[in-house]
């Protein structure tokens, strides 16, 4: 058996987290890597997305400065004190959530090779919670390739 013929995978996960407070960063990429390496794919993609509105994915260098600076960033882009339609008509403070988790996005995409994230040095995968308040979250991962050729395993 080639690499062309081994067979194709299809892995589909749910990971439960739980954020303190608005813009918490949390670093999940010890268990996105966890759960990619169960799924027995050696080489494909990871898709991994969050459901819910007031929240969001990315990647950074997680240390404090960088996280900091990102903080920083998302207050800059929709600050507190500006008047949202969406808290006109819903009355819950937090249009700012909804702009801030449109901007940065819901769902990553990263490669795979060798049963790993193709990830750089310094960058982690994390979620943003983006809401006035914590909350429980759950983020879909999606793992799609090919598993390794048994023949080929040492």
């Amino acid at each position: 058996m080639n690499a062309m013929s081994s067979p194709s995978v299809v892995f589909v996960d749910a990971l439960p987290f739980k954020t303190g407070k608005e813009l918490d960063v949390l670093d999940i990429t010890g268990d996105v890597r966890r759960r990619v390496q169960q799924s027995g794919v050696h080489e494909g993609t990871a898709h991994i997305f969050i459901a819910g509105q007031t929240a969001a994915l990315t990647t950074i260098e997680y240390e404090p400065g960088a996280v900091s600076d990102l903080k920083n960033a998302l207050r800059r882009l929709a600050p507190e004190d500006l008047p949202y339609e969406h808290n006109a008509r819903w009355g819950d403070g937090n249009g700012r959530s909804h702009i801030r988790a449109a901007l940065v996005g819901p769902d990553l995409t990263v490669p795979l090779r060798g049963g790993d994230l193709l990830l750089g040095t310094w960058q982690q995968i994390v979620l943003i919670e983006l809401d006035l308040k914590g909350r429980s979250r759950t983020v879909h991962l999606t793992v799609c390739g090919k598993i390794q050729d048994q023949e080929m395993i040492p």
